[in-house]
Protein backbone atom coordinates (compact mmCIF):
# COMPACT_ATOMS: atom_id res chain seq x y z
CA UNK A 1 0.00 0.00 0.00
CA UNK A 2 1.61 3.20 -1.12
CA UNK A 3 0.50 6.46 1.20
CA UNK A 4 1.24 10.00 -0.54
CA UNK A 5 0.59 12.88 2.18
CA UNK A 6 -1.39 15.37 0.83
CA UNK A 7 0.30 19.23 1.12
CA UNK A 8 -0.98 20.95 4.31
CA UNK A 9 -2.93 23.91 2.17
CA UNK A 10 -4.66 20.75 0.24
CA UNK A 11 -8.81 20.49 0.78
CA UNK A 12 -9.82 17.29 2.42
CA UNK A 13 -12.12 16.02 -0.25
CA UNK A 14 -12.56 11.84 -0.95
CA UNK A 15 -12.66 10.98 -4.91
CA UNK A 16 -15.52 8.88 -5.69
CA UNK A 17 -16.73 7.32 -8.82
CA UNK A 18 -13.11 6.57 -10.21
CA UNK A 19 -13.52 2.58 -11.61
CA UNK A 20 -11.84 0.77 -9.76
CA UNK A 21 -9.01 2.45 -8.22
CA UNK A 22 -10.67 4.77 -5.71
CA UNK A 23 -8.73 7.01 -3.05
CA UNK A 24 -9.90 7.00 0.52
CA UNK A 25 -9.24 9.90 2.62
CA UNK A 26 -7.39 8.72 6.56
CA UNK A 27 -6.71 11.01 8.97
CA UNK A 28 -4.07 10.61 11.75
CA UNK A 29 -5.48 11.11 15.43
CA UNK A 30 -1.79 10.72 16.95
CA UNK A 31 -1.86 14.73 16.67
CA UNK A 32 -4.01 17.45 18.00
CA UNK A 33 -7.09 18.04 15.70
CA UNK A 34 -5.70 20.94 14.45
CA UNK A 35 -2.65 19.71 13.10
CA UNK A 36 -3.99 16.53 11.90
CA UNK A 37 -2.39 14.86 8.96
CA UNK A 38 -4.25 13.85 5.91
CA UNK A 39 -3.17 10.81 3.97
CA UNK A 40 -4.68 9.30 0.83
CA UNK A 41 -4.54 5.48 0.67
CA UNK A 42 -5.01 4.08 -2.37
CA UNK A 43 -7.80 0.92 -2.12
CA UNK A 44 -9.32 -0.74 -5.41
CA UNK A 45 -13.19 -2.24 -6.34
CA UNK A 46 -12.17 -5.40 -7.18
CA UNK A 47 -11.08 -6.82 -4.41
CA UNK A 48 -14.79 -6.46 -2.62
CA UNK A 49 -16.65 -5.82 -6.08
CA UNK A 50 -15.94 -7.84 -8.67
CA UNK A 51 -17.65 -10.82 -10.66
CA UNK A 52 -20.25 -8.87 -10.87
CA UNK A 53 -21.23 -8.38 -6.77
CA UNK A 54 -22.00 -5.49 -6.10
CA UNK A 55 -24.19 -5.94 -3.52
CA UNK A 56 -23.31 -3.60 0.19
CA UNK A 57 -21.01 -4.99 2.81
CA UNK A 58 -22.03 -4.05 6.43
CA UNK A 59 -19.13 -4.36 8.74
CA UNK A 60 -19.65 -4.68 12.02
CA UNK A 61 -17.61 -5.64 15.66
CA UNK A 62 -17.69 -9.39 15.49
CA UNK A 63 -17.39 -9.62 19.37
CA UNK A 64 -20.11 -7.11 20.30
CA UNK A 65 -23.94 -9.44 21.07
CA UNK A 66 -25.26 -6.05 20.27
CA UNK A 67 -23.72 -6.15 16.64
CA UNK A 68 -23.70 -9.86 16.21
CA UNK A 69 -27.80 -9.20 17.36
CA UNK A 70 -28.07 -6.69 14.59
CA UNK A 71 -26.28 -8.97 11.79
CA UNK A 72 -28.96 -11.86 12.59
CA UNK A 73 -31.87 -9.34 12.75
CA UNK A 74 -30.48 -8.17 9.12
CA UNK A 75 -30.19 -11.59 7.90
CA UNK A 76 -33.80 -12.23 8.87
CA UNK A 77 -34.89 -9.50 7.23
CA UNK A 78 -32.92 -9.71 3.64
CA UNK A 79 -34.69 -12.38 2.17
CA UNK A 80 -33.30 -11.39 -1.14
CA UNK A 81 -29.74 -11.42 0.60
CA UNK A 82 -29.00 -8.21 -0.78
CA UNK A 83 -26.27 -7.27 1.77
CA UNK A 84 -23.24 -9.17 2.48
CA UNK A 85 -21.32 -9.23 6.24
CA UNK A 86 -17.90 -8.68 7.71
CA UNK A 87 -16.37 -8.25 10.64
CA UNK A 88 -14.44 -4.85 11.81
CA UNK A 89 -11.53 -7.05 12.75
CA UNK A 90 -11.08 -9.06 9.87
CA UNK A 91 -8.29 -8.52 7.18
CA UNK A 92 -11.01 -7.79 4.45
CA UNK A 93 -13.12 -5.25 7.31
CA UNK A 94 -9.86 -3.64 8.23
CA UNK A 95 -9.42 -2.98 4.46
CA UNK A 96 -12.95 -1.92 3.80
CA UNK A 97 -12.32 0.46 6.88
CA UNK A 98 -9.75 1.67 5.24
CA UNK A 99 -11.01 2.33 2.19
CA UNK A 100 -14.07 4.45 3.84
CA UNK A 101 -11.49 6.66 5.08
CA UNK A 102 -11.32 5.57 8.91
CA UNK A 103 -8.76 4.10 10.95
CA UNK A 104 -8.45 0.06 10.09
CA UNK A 105 -8.61 -0.34 14.09
CA UNK A 106 -11.95 1.41 14.87
CA UNK A 107 -14.31 -0.62 15.69
CA UNK A 108 -16.99 2.41 17.13
CA UNK A 109 -19.33 2.23 14.51
CA UNK A 110 -21.10 -0.41 12.21
CA UNK A 111 -19.85 0.58 8.49
CA UNK A 112 -21.96 0.17 5.14
CA UNK A 113 -20.03 0.41 2.11
CA UNK A 114 -21.23 0.45 -1.00
CA UNK A 115 -19.02 0.42 -4.30
CA UNK A 116 -19.07 4.39 -4.43
CA UNK A 117 -19.96 5.54 -0.80
CA UNK A 118 -19.56 4.63 2.77
CA UNK A 119 -21.97 5.27 5.63
CA UNK A 120 -21.15 5.17 9.25
CA UNK A 121 -23.33 5.56 12.91
CA UNK A 122 -26.73 6.55 12.59
CA UNK A 123 -26.77 6.66 8.73
CA UNK A 124 -25.26 3.40 8.03
CA UNK A 125 -28.26 1.94 10.24
CA UNK A 126 -31.00 3.74 8.28
CA UNK A 127 -29.20 2.45 4.92
CA UNK A 128 -29.09 -1.36 5.92
CA UNK A 129 -32.77 -0.51 6.42
CA UNK A 130 -33.13 0.68 2.95
CA UNK A 131 -32.35 -2.67 2.03
CA UNK A 132 -34.40 -4.79 3.99
CA UNK A 133 -37.78 -5.68 3.65
CA UNK A 134 -40.58 -3.89 4.45
CA UNK A 135 -41.76 -2.48 6.56
CA UNK A 136 -38.29 -1.42 7.09
CA UNK A 137 -37.39 1.21 4.20
CA UNK A 138 -40.23 3.03 5.31
CA UNK A 139 -39.39 3.52 8.95
CA UNK A 140 -36.00 4.51 7.53
CA UNK A 141 -37.80 7.14 5.82
CA UNK A 142 -39.44 8.75 8.61
CA UNK A 143 -36.43 8.08 11.00
CA UNK A 144 -34.29 10.44 8.28
CA UNK A 145 -36.82 13.43 9.27
CA UNK A 146 -34.81 13.19 12.87
CA UNK A 147 -31.62 15.39 12.78
CA UNK A 148 -28.32 13.82 11.89
CA UNK A 149 -26.62 15.32 15.61
CA UNK A 150 -29.91 13.90 16.91
CA UNK A 151 -29.22 10.77 15.31
CA UNK A 152 -25.74 10.33 15.89
CA UNK A 153 -25.75 11.44 19.78
CA UNK A 154 -28.11 8.55 20.43
CA UNK A 155 -26.48 6.11 18.41
CA UNK A 156 -23.17 7.02 20.29
CA UNK A 157 -24.68 6.78 23.63
CA UNK A 158 -25.98 2.73 23.10
CA UNK A 159 -22.63 1.88 20.77
CA UNK A 160 -20.03 3.38 23.80
CA UNK A 161 -21.94 1.45 26.38
CA UNK A 162 -22.57 -1.90 24.21
CA UNK A 163 -20.60 -4.05 25.97
CA UNK A 164 -21.47 -3.05 29.29
CA UNK A 165 -25.29 -3.13 28.40
CA UNK A 166 -25.12 -6.64 25.63
CA UNK A 167 -21.88 -8.25 26.89
CA UNK A 168 -19.52 -9.78 24.28
CA UNK A 169 -19.36 -12.78 22.92
CA UNK A 170 -17.33 -15.70 24.42
CA UNK A 171 -16.44 -17.32 21.64
CA UNK A 172 -14.87 -13.81 19.97
CA UNK A 173 -16.72 -14.29 16.54
CA UNK A 174 -19.65 -13.53 14.77
CA UNK A 175 -21.48 -17.11 13.87
CA UNK A 176 -21.46 -15.75 9.87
Amino acid sequence: MTVIPLPARSPPVVAAGMGSNRLALRTSTARPAAKAVVDWVKVTDAEFFNNGDSRPIMLFDGVCNLCNGGVRFVRENDRQRRIRFEALQSESGRKLLQRSGRSPDDISSVVLVEKDRSYVKSEAVLKIMEYLDLPFPQLALLLKMMPLLVRDFAYDNVANNRYMIFGRSESESCEI
